[in-house]
């Protein structure tokens, strides 16, 4: 099986990303490995979608600094590729990375993945699901009751009538972006700068207002679903969490975050399955969603990270349990060729 795993850029790729960790497990399981940026691909004059790629497929590696290494590699040239030979495409960039400097980057991935797709190629998670998932508005199509309150718009005196109604704290933050940039807790030792907060935030597009879940003290758990289910191994979740004992709200890995083992509760896995039939309806593969107590902060459907941290705590591997998925859906394309369309066989 041939998987590409497409990236923001391969040379700014570190060997503890998740991306990383399932590309050398699919090179252990006897696959190849394609890594490409979203400013690789082609489209070639006879209608193809090609791309420049970087891989190692030379046996088994058991360092995942080693074999990122090999990959970037001043002596490993690219080489140009059709994405028609390949089985997945695994779609592991995440545009808000490149919402400052690259904005031309932030739909590259997805557009030229929907071409790929129409040739054949399985691509995971489904890319026209995807584009409706550019910013966090996506997360308002889920349920109400596993969402917290929330306020969006660029208007300032919105976002503090809603702060004004609300009887704890409030969350700021910007419509789009990730890693907790921009984020702001707000409660009364805040509102004096309540103004200039809320304009740092609006300044680049719109603000989101939300309410304060007290339980965020302890952080926030990350789990790990795919095909609209717990990824689980060996009776264990793929799940920890993330908690900041720094004193900021904020608890992403990016923000200063460390992850401690977490408890599955039934109220999460009962989060997953509220939310499991939208998932498997828009063909989102593989997702993490982000839950404190008994509601949903965030579904990255986007490069969702963490496995390393889940495999820390729990002591199990997870990643071959995905590229095992990988294969299993590769052979029901085999099998249906391109009658079943991409966002079925992407949760099947």
């Amino acid at each position: 099986m041939k998987i590409g795993f497409v990236v923001n850029d391969v040379m700014t790729e570190k060997a503890s990303y998740t991306t990383t960790r399932l590309a050398m497990s699919a090179v252990n399981l006897g696959h190849e490995s394609f890594l490409l940026g979203v400013g690789d691909f082609i489209y070639a004059p006879d209608g193809s979608i090609q791309a420049h790629v970087r891989s190692v497929n030379n046996g088994k590696y058991d360092s995942l600094k080693t074999f990122l290494g090999e990959v970037q590699s001043d002596d490993n040239q690219s080489q140009r590729i059709s994405l028609d030979d390949l089985d997945v495409l695994l779609l592991r960039n995440d545009p808000s990375d490149d919402a400052s400097d690259r904005p031309w980057a932030q739909t590259s991935g997805i557009l030229f993945s929907q071409l790929a797709a129409t040739r054949g190629v399985i691509v995971l998670n489904d890319p026209f699901s995807l584009a409706n998932a550019l910013n966090k508005t996506y997360f308002q199509h889920f349920p109400e009751q596993v969402r917290p309150r929330t306020c969006i718009s660029r208007d300032v005196d919105d976002i503090k009538a809603f702060i004004a109604d609300q009887h704890d704290k409030v969350v700021v933050k910007p419509l789009q972006g990730s890693g907790g940039q921009s984020v702001f807790l707000i409660g009364e030792d805040e509102k004096a700068n309540l103004n200039q907060m809320i304009e740092a935030v609006i300044r680049d597009g719109f603000c989101i207002a939300q309410e304060y879940l007290p339980a965020a003290v302890d952080g926030d758990v990350r789990m790990f679903v795919m095909n609209g289910r717990p990824l689980m191994k060996d009776g264990k979740y793929a799940a920890f969490r993330r908690r900041n004992d720094t004193g900021d709200a904020r608890s992403n890995m990016h923000s200063g975050g460390k992850g401690v083992e977490a408890e599955v509760t039934d109220k999460m896995l009962e989060l997953v399955e509220m939310v499991r039939p939208k998932l498997v309806q828009d063909g989102m593969f593989l997702v993490g969603l982000d839950i404190v107590e008994d509601k949903l902060m965030e579904i990255n459907v986007f490069s969702p990270g963490g496995l390393g941290s889940s495999q820390k705590l729990t002591g199990v591997d997870f990643t071959d349990v995905v590229i095992r998925d990988l294969e299993r859906k590769a052979q029901y394309r085999s099998y249906y060729g391109a009658t079943m369309r991409n966002r079925d066989i992407a949760t099947l």
